[in-house]
This record gives C-alpha cells, sequence and structure tokens, in this order.
C-alpha cells in the first residue's frame, strides 16, 4: 500500500469516533461488554444507561429508570403526538412513518416540559451550591425562569388531573431510593420546594405532574438535562406505536382530528363577490 493510500485509510478510519460500540465481524461490544454477555442479562432500561452514562448501574438505579419510563408511555389519542400518529396511519403510512410523524411534534411546547423542569431544578441546585437556603434559591430560581420564559413552570399543573395520579407514586420511589442511599432526595427536595412557593405565589397548590415528577428521577440519576427530552421521547414511542398498530388494525381512511360532521369555526370575512 502507498503511503498515500495509508493515509488515505487512516484518515478514513478517524472520520467517526466513538466510546459506545466496538463493533467488527463476528464482534459487537457496547462500552466493552460484548453483548452476548448483555443478553438476557441486562434489562433494557440498564442498556440505556449503559448507552448514555457508559457503565452499568445497579438494580436499584434501574428500577427507577424503569419506573419513570414505564409511567409516561402514554396520555390517551387526545396527545397531540398520540392522535398525530393515529391520523398517519388513515393517511396510508406504515408504522415507521407514522412513528416519525408523531416523534417530530415532541419539542419544547409538547414534549419538553422535562427537560425544562431538569434544567430549572439544576439552576436551583446551583444556587444552593452557592450558600443560598433551598427555599430562597427556589424563590430566585423560578423568578429567573419565568422572567426568561413566561409564567408557566414546567413540570406542574396539568390541564386534565387536579392530581396526576403518576407523580405521587413517582416520588414515592424516589423517596424509598433515598432511605436506601441510591439517589440524594435532593432534586425531589427542589421539586417540593417548588410546590410550596407556588402554592405561597398563588394561594392554592399547582401539584407537581408527570414532567415534574420524572424531572426529579432523571436529575437524581445524573442524567443532563437534555437527556430527558431524550428519555421522554424513548418512553412515549411506545404509547406512540401501540396507537398507530391499533390504529392499523381499526381501518379507517383520512381521519382528521375531529369528525366531519363537527365543523370548524370560520373567522375569515363575510361572503363576498370577487369583482372583475
Amino acid at each position: 500500500m502507498t503511503d498515500q493510500a495509508t493515509e488515505l485509510l487512516h484518515k478514513a478510519t478517524q472520520w467517526w469516533s466513538t466510546d459506545i460500540i466496538d463493533m467488527k465481524p463476528g464482534v459487537i461490544r457496547f462500552r466493552g461488554f460484548p453483548i452476548e454477555q448483555l443478553i438476557g442479562v441486562v434489562s433494557f432500561p440498564q442498556m440505556i444507561w449503559l448507552m448514555l452514562k457508559g457503565d452499568l448501574p445497579s438494580a436499584e438505579q434501574g428500577a427507577l429508570l424503569e419506573a419513570a419510563l414505564v409511567a409516561a408511555v402514554d396520555h390517551g389519542p387526545q396527545a397531540p403526538s398520540i392522535a398525530i400518529g393515529r391520523m398517519a396511519v388513515t393517511c396510508g403510512l406504515p408504522l415507521n412513518g407514522a412513528m416519525a410523524s408523531a416523534i417530530n411534534v415532541l419539542d419544547d411546547i409538547h414534549g419538553g416540559a422535562g427537560e425544562q423542569c431538569m434544567e430549572l431544578y439544576a439552576d436551583i441546585a446551583r444556587g444552593q451550591d452557592a450558600g443560598i437556603a433551598l427555599k430562597t434559591a427556589v424563590e430566585q430560581g423560578l423568578d429567573a425562569f419565568i422572567a426568561a420564559h413566561g409564567k408557566i413552570v414546567p413540570g406542574f399543573g396539568h390541564r386534565f388531573h387536579p392530581i396526576d395520579p403518576r407523580s405521587p407514586r413517582l416520588l414515592a420511589l424516589v423517596d424509598a431510593a433515598r432511605n436506601n442511599g441510591v439517589v440524594s432526595g435532593r432534586f425531589a427536595e427542589i421539586g417540593r420546594g417548588i410546590e410550596q412557593v407556588m402554592e405561597e405565589r398563588k394561594g392554592r397548590k399547582i401539584p407537581m405532574n408527570i414532567d415534574g415528577a420524572t424531572a426529579v428521577i432523571y436529575s437524581e440519576l445524573g442524567f443532563a438535562p437534555a437527556l430527558g427530552r431524550g428519555l421522554f421521547i424513548l418512553s412515549r414511542s411506545v404509547g406512540i406505536l401501540a396507537h398507530a398498530w391499533e390504529q392499523s388494525q381499526q381501518g379507517g381512511r383520512i381521519k382528521g382530528p375531529m369528525p366531519p360532521g363537527i365543523p370548524y369555526r370560520y373567522s375569515g370575512p363575510a361572503p363576498r363577490d370577487f369583482a372583475k
């Protein structure tokens, strides 16, 4: 091989670099572990942890991650992402197209609350690290967030549920994990501190919702805020797949968001003639 060819091959092999997988003929290793040693031993949540964080979690850490993933899989056909997945099927898309269409709407407003809540928690935690008391750090963090993003605080309150039935269970699991030394419990305290300050300010309780509770878990487990959205998408993809498959079995063609007999509201000009 010529020097030029050797240099070209070297550049090609250096083009992509990854710590995640070592794959060659007959060999597949994730973070150094042979896949054949992981199959049947490592759970899917543990595999997610391995891929994202580079090592394997304890059984307790994996169970807490799994609980958060299970809690957010679905919220009914009224959720835009689920509705879009079902509508896409009736427009002729296969499962992969329906899932892609649905996942594409999981952005800042629908799907981003968990990540945003984790960012708020992290900001409050930084205030505590600087020596600020929890309540003051919460007040300052809330004020800064509202000034930057508006009055809606992600992770708290729910349009459908006076109390989100998923949140108390998830927080109970965090409390148990804290008591067993699995997590610090710091972010659960921050989340509850936000509830308390918001209740004092508004005169009524605005309970933590699924996004706030999973943000507690993902923060307690050391995931970066940006990964909070990715983990939510992994979770909600299960519900999207289930609904898309169900719709494919039910049939239907070109179903819109409402039945044809229910009209939309027209708000344009009154009927008029076009003058040539």
